[in-house]
């Protein structure tokens, strides 16, 4: 009987962190340390873009980062003023463990000074990510 318990249990607790990662996950959000955090040009290794940037840190084996890939591109090209810059994670480690990006696809939403206005830890999606720039410019 305690081993159907502690079954059902588990059970509970991962359905419950499964329903809460899916809700979570790609949703473009304000962190409280973002706003003072600024990333530069040549911290990226390409410029910013005039009006915002679009970061996304990647992996070469990430198969959501390909996705994301798309849709940062197709809104940088909508809006104009806006650069999409990819950033591969596991070169630029330094820059990883500074802004703590713990998983890819993460997105940045930079503004035009590369102060951090939001992020997003998995796949954005492009309505969300047309809001965020509507935030940053």
């Amino acid at each position: 009987m305690t081993g159907l318990v502690v079954c059902g249990v588990v059970l509970a607790v991962a359905s419950a962190f499964g329903l809460w990662r899916a809700v979570r996950d790609g949703r473009l959000r304000v962190r409280a340390k973002d706003g003072a955090v600024r990333v530069s040009a040549a911290e990226l290794g390409a410029g910013l873009g005039e009006r915002a940037t679009l970061v996304q840190f990647s992996t070469a084996f990430c198969q959501p980062c390909r996705a994301t890939r798309r849709v940062l591109a197709e809104v940088a090209g909508m809006v104009d003023g806006v650069a999409h810059v990819e950033v591969d994670a596991e070169e630029r480690l330094d820059l990883v463990r500074r802004l703590e990006i713990l998983r890819t696809p993460t997105v940045l939403v930079l503004d035009s000074g590369g102060r951090v206005v939001r992020r997003a830890a998995g796949q954005p999606r492009r309505a969300d990510v047309i809001a965020a720039l509507g935030e940053a410019v």
